[in-house]
């Protein structure tokens, strides 16, 4: 049976102002000829909850299952997503080990989830090092973290409380 998924590239990435502090996330798909940049922001968050709000928002823009190429500069995500780390938390209940719980579970169960909708493969690639979709994501988290008046991360500031 031939794959009649559409094969759509995305390049991600996070930003923090502080950690934790203000926080945006940047986003660019690609497919065929079509382009299209996400970015988004909250008032307190973490970097990594950015790096990982950036995958999700991506995968969530697709209308349908795709195959999809996702590249970021964050080795938290592409190392828990590839070495099969967040699928071990998620199955032993969000705990890393007998004593430490996993961080962002909220995050990893939505991601998890869209992995499941979507064919994804996690690549790395070295920030802040001229690659042209990875410096563009950069700017658009950046430019999300220094809006005025950002909403909430409900799932860092409630784990907060």
């Amino acid at each position: 049976m031939v794959n009649s998924f559409k094969q759509v590239t995305i390049y991600t990435d996070g930003a923090c102002s502080g950690n934790p502090g203000a926080g945006g996330y940047g986003v660019v798909l690609m497919y065929q000829q079509h382009r299209k940049e996400l970015w988004g922001g909250f008032r307190l968050t973490t970097n990594n909850r950015m790096e990982m709000m950036a995958a999700i928002m991506g995968l969530q823009a697709l209308k349908f299952p795709c195959q999809v190429m996702l590249y970021t500069d964050s080795r938290y995500l592409v190392d828990a997503m590839t070495q099969g780390w967040a699928k071990r938390w998620q199955a032993n209940g969000w705990k890393r080990n007998k004593k430490e719980m996993a961080k962002n579970p909220d995050l990893w169960q939505t991601l998890l989830g869209l992995c499941e909708q979507h064919q994804v493969q996690f690549a790395w690639v070295k920030g802040h090092a001229g690659d042209p979709e990875n410096e563009c994501c950069d700017r658009l988290a950046v430019q999300a973290a220094q809006q005025p008046d950002l909403p909430p991360d409900p799932g860092y500031e409630e784990a907060l409380a």
